[in-house]
Order: C-alpha cells, then sequence, then structure tokens
C-alpha cells in the first residue's frame, strides 16, 4: 500500500469512527443550504457509506425487489413477488429489499423460506419504520441517499412491482444511470402489464415519439413481464456475475 493510500485509509477509518460517536442527540434537520458545514453530518454520511458498502459486499450474486409498502399479504401480487424471490433465492440469489412492509416482505418472506440471504436495508424514520420478520441481515440508514446508493449498486438484477412514488423514482434512477453508462447495464424487470403499460405508453408516445427526449433503444432498457414464470426465465437466462 502506498504512503497516500495509507493516509486515505486513516482519513476514512477516523471518519467512520467520528460518523459513530459524534452525532448529537437532538439532530437538526436540513433545510435548504446550510449556513455552517457540521462536521458530525459529513462523518455520520462517510460512515453510512462504508458500513453499507461492507453489507452488500457480503452477496456476490443478488437481485433487489422494490414495490409498495402497502401490498397486503395474500394478494396476487404479494405471492408473485414472494414466489418469484423463492426461486432466485434457490438458485443462489441474495434477496435484497428495502426492509419494510409489502412487497418488500413478501421478497424476503420468498427468500427466507427457501433458505437463502434474505437482506433488509432499510431507512431511519421519526416515527419507527419496522423491519419484517424475514430478513437474515439487515441495516438502517439515516440518509436516504445513501440507502438510495446501497439499493442500487448491490444487486445484479432489479425487479420493480407496482408501488409508489418511491418505487418510481428508484425505476427512474436506475435508467438513468444505465442510460448515462455510470453502471454496467444489468437486467431491468417490471412485473405486471396492467400497472406499467400506461407509464411505458408515455414514454414511448410522448419521450420518444413526440419530444424525441430518449433514444428508441433507451426504451429496451427495461423488461415487461407478466408472470413468475416469465420473470424467472429472462432473469436466469440474462444475469452475469
Amino acid at each position: 500500500m502506498s504512503t497516500h493510500d495509507h493516509t486515505a485509509t486513516e482519513r476514512l477509518a477516523q471518519a467512520v469512527h467520528e460518523g459513530q460517536r459524534s452525532m448529537p442527540e437532538d439532530r437538526p434537520l436540513m433545510v435548504c443550504k446550510p449556513n455552517k458545514i457540521e462536521s458530525w453530518r459529513i462523518f455520520k454520511i462517510m460512515s453510512e457509506f462504508v458500513e453499507g458498502f461492507d453489507v452488500i459486499r457480503r452477496y456476490s450474486l443478488a437481485a433487489t425487489f422494490f414495490g409498495s409498502a402497502r401490498t397486503a399479504p395474500g394478494g396476487e401480487t404479494y405471492q408473485h413477488a414472494t414466489e418469484l424471490a423463492g426461486r432466485l433465492a434457490k438458485k443462489g440469489f441474495a434477496i435484497i429489499t428495502g426492509g419494510s412492509s409489502g412487497i418488500m416482505q413478501a421478497a424476503n418472506e420468498g427468500a427466507f423460506n427457501a433458505g437463502g440471504a434474505s437482506v433488509g436495508l432499510n431507512i431511519n424514520l421519526p416515527s419507527a419504520q419496522s423491519y419484517n420478520s424475514y430478513l437474515t441481515d439487515k441495516f438502517g440508514f439515516d440518509h436516504f441517499f445513501v440507502r438510495k446508493v446501497m439499493l442500487t449498486y448491490a444487486s445484479e438484477v432489479y425487479v420493480y412491482f407496482p408501488g409508489g412514488f418511491g418505487t418510481l423514482d428508484e425505476f427512474f434512477e436506475i435508467v438513468t444511470l444505465v442510460q448515462t453508462k455510470k453502471i454496467r447495464k444489468v437486467p431491468i424487470i417490471l412485473f405486471g402489464k396492467k400497472y406499467w403499460e400506461p407509464l411505458l405508453t408515455v414514454i414511448e408516445k410522448t419521450l420518444y415519439r413526440e419530444y424525441a427526449n430518449i433514444d428508441k433503444d433507451d426504451m429496451k432498457l427495461f423488461t415487461l413481464v407478466d408472470s413468475v414464470d416469465e420473470a424467472y426465465e429472462y432473469i436466469t437466462a440474462n444475469v452475469s456475475c
């Protein structure tokens, strides 16, 4: 290790240590541009990145599931997520979610019951967001953007079930990163034609044909499926680790 690398490692270790010990008990919210640099906040962010990457590096092959936290157990969409996650877990995929309820719980349940790795990357909120009971590994973040990076770089395939703003945000984030070649091209699966087709129609007719704001090939960055078999076969045929 060079002197420069050794020094950088020492600084990072110090930052992680400071991030773990220097946060005030009453942490003010960040509103607009801060008037001063709060060292504890910077250290905490660095600490979360280091600890988050330590979690995801444990899994060489993984699939991240996104979808609504409001999806109720027992419904068809919940069952589809559980079945797909279980089949992928048996194939050797670690299943990674936000660690909470709905589709996240469904995917974790499928992986857990199949005897696979079931990981939850949760967010710490003032009104506590609980973890589901099907996790074999978990980590909680204070910053949404750090958690998003972890979910973004954690896996070899990304599966999107019907969801709200958060799900759509994560979908467009991944598509943008692949489109701009900030990450390598990975399978992006949209599950459920009834939910996704109206949005894809807007993308094709408005973004591509009417305004030419995307290229034709950009619409090939994601794959729409409507069954567990279709999703499973596409993933296993197209994922490389």
